[in-house]
């Protein structure tokens, strides 16, 4: 029992452990289920672009606990693509994740949901659940609509009826896309105002707002407007008026021209503010009785011309042509004479016309468009009858004269009267020409065309001088004056030419003084002198006026006209007494012209005689006396007076044999006996004799009379010479012949001139009579000339002799015969028998006994023709057939020449073509005897129903195998009304728009016939059905306009579904036009319209097919049947692909930047170009440089203009050039991309020269790439690739130092870089490559800087000429600067020995000094490393370098770093040797010995400043100064430690001793010999003295405080070297002297460099000479210690070299 117990409560205890079991079981088992009902999945909404961090799901409601010390679940995100959910597990929630990111619904992102896994894993059990949790993301109106393309174009006609929609582009997705959802995303459109087209949005509207088809609202104009820019709004639907948003773009609508306008004739000049031209009248001239061969077609002025006003009806083969003709004229009769052709307007001369009956036409000529529309033009044609060439020129007027003043210039017109009021005018006419027309004459002077010439053209002409003419020479130009009209000559005419005075000759006495005695007892009023001046001018210009001028003294008196000097009234004469009389002789000119000469008479007074003899008035007396004198003139009045007034008895003594002269004995009036002869005496010499009677009573006069020319006699030919002459033909300048004329007058009188009065233009003749050909001859054309030889002398009215020679042409072998016709063309029928002839051909030879005889030259030809050798006959061989030539037309063509068989001239060439003709044996036979047809009832005009062929079994290419074809009008001829066939392709065609019963048919008969002779024909019947209209398939669409199908498109890609309907009809579709090069293919049974070949936008952009749609039986019947239904367009438009790469218009860009150049100065621009369109050709540029400094880029790009500029100062740059590369990239950097090669040369104005211009610089800046291009061909001319860069245009500057501007004229300043160096041309290449092509270069630039505009000159820089000039100012003070030289030579000689005794002591302290610095510790490293602690001024950074050289380029002399440390101050364990500087590039020059440089203070350097004190542990500790710095100043000192040895101090540890522990160092005795310099090491923790060794008699009795020193130093950011003295210090007061070394400090500057201001111990400064620059706080600095010591002063001054100092490093280790 009791084990039976046992086992029963066991059984009840498991039965109880396993219902707990079960229970706990059961619960744990509902874990990880959802605690909610409803659907399984968690939807949830959530907006996009919510924040990081909105709450998705509140709580996911889970069953089960996930957090605490006991979780049951375990909850995890799965599937969480891009993690954009993030769970909280405990508290079930879950989160948006977007950090760094926006959650966007919209492409490219398109998010539209986020689908995430939450998995649940029972702990207990180990189950595992996933629970779905789908977020939407919900749209907002984020986005605006965006138009696929930037613009869009459509063409319309402007015949397009109003309410015709235009443009259906913006349907499907080729319009505006938003990617927004819902109305966010629906698009509609509307057109706005344009402000730049006003007329736009009336013109066009979009009554369908979704569609977007633009539809015409008024009627549109091509002549007015020829495009319109229709802006079109999209906007979205959102449905929050306020968040819609929106984007436009423009339609560009271009109207295409409609044939609504006729044509007009040419030019055109319109009517103001019309489109209408004013009449036209055209002009022609034809010579009367003109054979109508030599003058077709006739030439129309200007040639008639008449175009369609519709010039750009598209496409061209639309265009009608023109057609013209004579609408009506008078004469009536003018159609017998005139012809125009009806296409070209070419005007032709049907007979001769005599002008007797017909002296002008006026027609009216009609041009229409051959289309029928009604609009035709006319415009006039006035044709002029002109007189035949059979009249003589003519002069209205048989004489001339004409006048001209000798002081003329040359040029100047001779007048027609001595005022010279008008000019001469010489009126010749011709007959032939009407009298208001200019005949064209050619008039010639037979004399003095060396001095006059006479006017080309016109119907007046007017004589002009050629060179200057003197009146004195000669007074009278005669000479005669022909017309020819290059065949009649006129009769000459007379020319007098008289030369007008000008007052050109001054008088002129005989003598230059005359001596004259007279006695005291002359009464007043007797005569005394009689002065005679002469002037060859004329009229008031020769009357003389005499007066005395001085030396009279009053007792004489002159006569003003006679000249006749007289004893005055009153006068008192004295024996002994003399004068001297001046007298003037002034001719009467006006006084502004009046000339005149003076003589002096000298007169002595005598006592009284009274017996002196008779006394003439003159002692000589000239006269000149023209042989044509009368017998008996007075000649001269020689009556002498005599005191006594005894009688006088005249005679003439000697020097008249002839007595030709008679003197009056009484009177002395001198007369012509007998007649003179010039030619026999031409010279008197007269000794007349005065006598009173007395033995002593006889005085003389010489009387010189010269017998002056008259033209008396003529030239005389010398008749023994040849009259009779030949010359050969064909020789030009050929002798002919010589004439000899003598005459004896004198002067001009009997100079003779030869001229020709014939043929002068064929012949010419010498000054000597020699007579040559001036042309060659040609007998052919005349043999036989009489030349008039015409002989004149020089006279004023010469006389003239004529000659006849007779002149016959001999004839020569020069001429080859010549065919009558060059070419002969001669058909011959087929099958001619043998030896027919069928030609005659015939040549002359002009030459005189010429035999003419033929051939044939062709050898090809002889075996089928024959030429008689005499009389041209050209026969058969045999006989000809048309069908064994195998060309398309059956010609022979050979060459026949004609040669004389006496001659040695070639032969004469003629071609001769025979064209056999074919004979028409077959007529044209139809393929069919019955052809049938369909065509719709409502077919339009045009459509083509069928076509017939017929064939022609001649010849194929002759005119019996060409077939044609037309309608027969006779048996039907309703049929024929409505029905036509085209001529040429057999084609039936509709007549006019179908309006026809269905089911009717109609028969048509049509002819084929040939060309042939005769003409056969052959006909066939046609049967066209009219269809039922159920049967004819109806497109859903007239137009399609698929989306735009992109270029890149593969074959087989659909572009279009056409769709047709037809009752119980099975649909073929078809192209039937805008597909000729196959690109599309349609499927005739579905209407898809697919690509068949590659597209390329850049070569179509657009396609319009137009499809047809048939039914299956009327396919099956090879019929088409068209109508207005079943054809439709289909508008195919290329849409654009990036498939090309951008391409620089240049492989390598050449460019200069001034080292002057400011920050972003524009360097150049660079360009790529892009086949493609639109964004694709829409480029950003980049640039790829190497580092150039600080990691810096010298230059930048404007991204989107391509533009380069500056980004640094180029100041001192030692660097020549600049080499990088741009990257073009298109579609705004996003697509492919391309480059160049770039280089930048800097330059300086020691490289430019100047181009100075007479033209404005705005003139320059207009044309400065053209003038720039012009320049740089000259350039390349020397240098090939060599680049011409503008560096400024301005202004011309000018005068002392270019401080003026000149804006009339332009300074053009330029430079020119070497491809091959990189670099720029020197000034003085570039000037010669310019300078010496300097005319040339003007003639280039003639079209660009206008008419005058001209380079002045090229010339140097302004700086450069300043420099020249500061460099000649300073040549003028060498001799002081030498001498200066000299004495601070001398001066220094001391100081040299001084300094090489203490470079040797310097030298041994410096090496200890190093030693004991490598047993001191490094110094610290600065709290914040210095950017840059060298910088190189003028040049570039280097780049590249080892560390061991760049280590040694800071060394002088190679110093190891201890020393370097050592004598620069710089402790070589602190990092001063920044990466920045030795980032040197490769390519880059080193930097020299001597180079300068300066330290540069970091930033945040100094905070405070303070003071070297003394503690009581006989420390010195650097602490700051200041009242804001003492607290600092008690936490943190800088220890100096001292060295007594050597003397150098180093920073020791930091300490902080309590402040009642540190006296200040103003006690003398705690240290005696502490005197060294303070080194900044500038790390902002290191200050490190070096002492030298100083005198013991140094006393300081006032602490040394350096916080001064340390401000100057912040200040001026330089290192700061200075000696303290600390040694023997004594008490004092302020007013205490102390003993310090030279402060030396160095200053920094951007554009000058370091310079070096030394004190010296006596308390002055020496500044650099370059410049002196200022000093910060001036005042602080003037504050020297005075030194007591001369050995402190040797001690303390260090030897430094060059400008290394810039470094402070001493040279005392060199």
């Amino acid at each position: 029992m009791l084990q039976r117990f046992c086992l029963w409560k066991w059984l009840a205890v498991g039965i109880a452990i396993a219902t707990i079991l079960a229970g706990c079981l059961a619960q744990n088992d509902e874990d990880c289920k959802l605690a909610r009902t409803g659907p399984p999945a968690t939807i949830v909404p959530i907006d996009e672009e919510s924040r990081n961090g909105t709450v998705l799901v509140d709580n996911m409601l889970i069953k089960g606990i996930a957090g605490g010390p006991d979780p049951t679940i375990e909850l995890s995100l799965k599937d969480n693509v891009d993690y954009w959910v993030i769970l909280d597990p405990i508290s079930q929630r879950l989160y948006l994740n977007s950090t760094g990111r926006i959650l966007d619904r919209d492409p490219p992102m398109s998010i539209q949901s986020i689908v995430v896994q939450v998995q649940c894993v029972n702990k207990k059990v180990g189950t595992i659940i996933n629970h779905e949790v789908r977020i939407v993301v919900r749209d907002r109106n984020d986005n605006s609509p965006r138009f696929q393309q930037q613009r869009y174009h459509v063409a319309v006609n402007e015949l397009t009826p109003v309410g015709t929609t235009i443009f259906t582009g913006f349907s499907g997705n080729n319009g505006a896309t938003d990617i927004d959802d819902g109305p966010n995303g629906q698009i509609e459109y509307v057109i706005r105002y344009n402000p730049n087209d006003k007329t736009s949005n009336r013109t066009f509207d979009i009554p369908l707002t979704l569609s977007g088809a633009v539809v015409l609202r008024e009627r549109l104009n091509y002549e007015e407007k020829t495009r319109y820019f229709v802006i079109v709004q999209a906007n979205d639907r959102a449905q929050n008026l306020n968040e819609r948003r929106t984007s436009t773009t423009t339609l560009t609508v271009d109207v295409l021209d409609g044939d609504d306008l006729g044509p007009m004739f040419l030019p055109c000049v319109l009517v103001n503010n019309t489109r209408d031209c004013r009449p036209l009248t055209y002009q022609a001239s034809l010579p009367e009785l003109t054979d109508p061969a030599r003058v077709n077609p006739i030439s129309v002025t200007p040639p008639i011309q008449a175009i369609d006003q519709d010039r750009n009806i598209q496409p061209p083969s639309d265009r009608p042509g023109i057609l013209y003709s004579i609408l009506v004229g008078t004469p009536e009769d003018y159609p017998q004479y005139f012809h125009m052709n009806l296409t070209t307007a070419v005007l032709t001369l049907l007979k001769p016309i005599n002008r007797d009956l017909h002296q002008k036409f006026d027609l009216v000529i009609k041009a229409e468009q051959d289309n029928g529309h009604p609009l035709p033009a006319f415009a006039n044609l006035h044709i002029e009858v002109l007189d035949e060439n059979n009249q003589k020129p003519y002069f209205t007027r048989s004489t001339y004269e004409g006048f001209i003043l000798e002081s003329s210039p040359v040029g100047t017109t001779i007048s027609d009267n001595q005022n010279l009021t008008s000019p001469l005018q010489i009126v010749v006419l011709d007959n032939d020409v009407e009298e208001t027309r200019d005949p064209q004459l050619h008039l010639f002077l037979n004399d003095y065309s060396m001095f006059f010439t006479v006017t080309q053209s016109g119907i007046t002409r007017y004589l002009t001088l050629l060179q200057p003419v003197d009146r004195e020479v000669q007074q009278l130009y005669t000479f005669s004056m022909t017309a020819s009209d290059g065949v009649q000559e006129s009769v000459p005419v007379t020319v007098n030419i008289l030369v007008i005075d000008a007052n050109d000759n001054s008088p002129t006495f005989s003598n230059i003084s005359y001596n004259v005695k007279i006695y005291t007892d002359m009464r007043p009023g007797e005569g005394v002198i009689k002065l005679t001046a002469v002037d060859a001018d004329e009229g008031p210009n020769g009357q003389i006026v005499y007066e005395i001028l001085a030396g009279d003294q009053g007792d004489f008196i002159i006569n003003d006209r006679t000249g006749l000097i007289t004893i005055a009234p009153g006068a008192v004469l004295s024996v002994g007494r003399s004068y001297a009389l001046t007298v003037k002789a002034s001719d009467s000119a006006p006084p502004a012209q009046r000339r005149s000469s003076i003589t002096t008479v000298y007169i002595e007074v005598l006592p009284p005689n009274n017996q002196s003899p008779p006394r003439f008035p003159q002692l000589m007396y000239s006269l000149e006396v023209s042989e044509a004198m009368r017998i008996g003139a007075i000649l001269l009045n020689l009556q002498a007076f005599d005191r006594e007034g005894d009688p006088i008895r005249y005679l003439i003594q000697n020097g008249d044999p002839q007595q030709v002269f008679n003197l009056s004995q009484s009177s002395g009036l001198l007369a012509l006996g007998r007649p003179l002869d010039r030619e026999s005496t031409d010279r008197y010499i007269l000794i007349v004799t005065a006598s009173d009677g007395r033995p002593d009573g006889t005085s003389t006069a010489t009387v010189n009379i010269v017998v002056t020319d008259v033209n008396d006699n003529g030239p005389v030919f010398d008749m023994f010479l040849p009259k009779n002459l030949s010359v050969q033909e064909e020789e030009a300048n050929a002798f002919v012949g010589q004439v000899r004329a003598t005459d004896p007058d004198a002067g001009v009188n009997g100079q003779v001139h030869y001229s020709l009065a014939n043929f002068n233009n064929l012949f010419r003749i010498t000054s000597n009579g020699s007579i040559y050909t001036a042309v060659k001859l040609n007998r052919e054309v005349r043999d036989y000339y009489e030349l008039t030889v015409e002989a004149t002398d020089r006279a004023v009215d010469p006389r003239r002799s004529t000659l006849t020679l007779a002149i016959k042409v001999l004839d020569i072998d020069d001429n080859s015969p010549v065919f009558t016709n060059a070419s002969y063309t001669v058909c011959v029928p087929e099958n001619l028998p043998p030896g027919t002839v069928f030609l005659q051909i015939e040549a002359k030879d002009v030459d005189l006994g010429s035999d003419v005889n033929y051939r044939i030259r062709t050898q090809e030809a002889l075996q089928y023709f024959a030429l008689n050798k005499y009389t041209g006959e050209l026969s058969l061989l045999k006989s000809l057939d048309y069908e064994s030539f195998s060309d398309t037309e059956a010609t022979f063509t050979f060459l026949v020449e004609a040669f004389d068989s006496k001659g040695t001239m070639p032969p004469g060439l003629a071609t001769v073509t025979v064209r056999v003709k074919d004979m028409n044996d077959y007529s044209p036979v139809f393929s069919k005897k019955l052809y049938r047809g369909m065509v719709a009832p409502d077919a339009v005009k045009g459509t083509i129903i069928t076509t017939v062929s017929a064939e022609d079994h001649d010849p194929p290419g002759t005119p019996a195998s060409r077939v044609r074809y037309k309608v027969d009008v006779v048996q039907f001829p309703y049929s024929a009304s409505i029905f036509d066939v085209d001529e040429n392709s057999g084609r039936v065609v509709t007549r006019v728009n179908l309006n026809e019963e269905p089911s009717t048919v109609f028969k048509l008969v049509v002819i084929a016939y040939d060309d042939g002779d005769p003409v056969k024909f052959n006909t066939t019947t046609v049967e066209i059905a009219v269809l039922q209209p159920s049967v004819i398939p109806r497109f859903t669409q007239d137009e399609y306009r698929p989306p735009p199908v992109s270029e890149s498109a593969p074959k087989g890609t659909v572009v279009a579904v056409v769709t047709a309907a037809a009752l119980n009809q099975t649909i073929v579709y078809s192209i039937v036009s805008g597909n000729e090069e196959d690109v599309f293919a349609i499927n005739n049974r579905t209407g898809v319209i697919s690509v068949k070949k590659s597209l390329d936008y850049e070569s179509v952009k657009s396609y319009d097919l137009r499809v047809q749609a048939d039914s299956l039986q009327v396919v099956r019947s090879n019929l088409r049947v068209p109508s207005k239904s079943n054809t439709a367009k289909v508008f195919i438009e290329v849409k654009d692909e990036n498939d090309h790469v951008p391409v620089f218009t240049k492989k390598l860009y050449i460019g200069g930047v001034s080292e002057d150049a400011k920050m972003f100065s524009s360097v150049l621009k660079v360009k790529a170009d892009d086949k493609d369109t639109g964004n694709y050709s829409a480029m950003q540029y980049r640039l790829i440089i190497p580092p150039i400094k600080d990691g810096k880029e010298g230059f930048v790009i404007e991204a989107y203009t391509g533009l380069i500029k500056t980004a640094m100062l180029f100041k001192n740059m030692r660097r020549s050039y600049f080499k990088f590369q741009v990257i073009a990239t298109d579609n705004y950097g996003k697509g492919l991309s391309s480059k160049a090669e770039v280089l930048v040369s800097v330059v300086n104005q020691l490289d430019m020269q100047v181009i100075v211009s007479n033209v404005p610089p705005t003139l320059v800046e207009q044309n400065k790439d053209q003038l720039i291009g012009i320049l740089e061909r000259y350039v390349q001319d020397q240098i090939p690739g060599a680049t011409v860069v503008v560096e400024s245009i301005g202004a011309r500057r000018f005068g002392d130092g270019y401080s003026e501007e000149d804006y009339t004229k332009s300074d053009l300043m330029v430079y020119a870089i070497d491809p091959q160096t990189n670099r720029a041309i020197m000034r003085n290449e570039l000037f010669k490559f310019l300078d010496g092509k300097l005319l040339d270069i003007n003639k280039e630039f003639q079209p660009y800087l206008g008419q005058g505009g001209r380079i002045l000159e090229i010339r140097t820089p302004d700086v450069v000429a300043n420099v020249k000039k500061q460099a000649q100012a300073v040549g003028y003070t060498e001799g002081a600067l030498l001498a200066l030289a000299v004495i601070i030579i001398l001066c220094c000689m001391p100081a040299i020995l001084i300094v090489m005794v203490s470079y040797r002591q310097r030298q041994a302290e410096c090496a200890k000094t190093a030693r004991i610095q490598m047993a001191l510790p490094a110094g610290k490293p600065a709290s914040t490393a210095a950017n840059n602690l060298y910088e190189e001024l003028g040049d570039s950074t280097m780049r590249g370098y080892a560390q061991q050289e760049q280590q040694q380029l800071l060394r002088p002399s190679l110093l190891r770093p201890e020393e370097l440390s050592m004598e620069s101050g710089i402790d070589p364990g602190q990092e001063y040797y920044g990466q920045d500087y030795y980032s040197y590039e490769h390519g880059y020059e080193l930097p020299q010995y001597g180079s300068r440089r300066r330290l540069l203070s970091p930033s945040g350097m100094y905070d405070e400043y303070g003071e070297v004190v003394v503690e009581n542990d006989g420390g010195y500790y650097y602490s700051p100064h200041g009242s804001t710095a003492e607290e600092w100043a008690r936490k943190k000192r800088i220890k100096l430690i001292v060295d007594p040895e050597y003397e150098t101090s180093s920073t020791g540890e930091d300490s902080a001793p309590d402040s009642s522990q540190r006296n200040r160092l103003n006690n003398p005795n705690i240290q005696n010999n502490i005197n060294g310099n303070i080194y900044i090491a500038q790390n902002g923790s290191v200050v490190r003295t070096r002492r030298v060794c100083l005198g013991n008699n140094l006393k300081v009795t006032s602490p040394v405080r350096l916080g001064k020193q340390f401000k100057k130093l912040d200040k001026l950011a330089v290192t700061h070297e200075e000696n303290v003295p600390l040694n023997t210090l004594s008490k004092g007061t302020s007013s205490d002297k102390m003993n310090t070394r030279p402060c030396s400090v160095s200053f920094a500057s951007s554009t000058i460099g370091a310079e070096n201001i030394v004190t010296k111990p006596g308390g002055s400064k020496m500044k650099s000479t370059e410049e002196q620059e200022s000093v910060v706080d001036n005042e602080d600095v003037k504050e020297p210690l005075e030194s007591h010591s001369e050995h402190t002063q040797s001690d303390e001054e260090e030897l430094w070299m060059g400008p290394w100092n810039n470094l402070h490093i001493p040279m005392t280790k060199l």
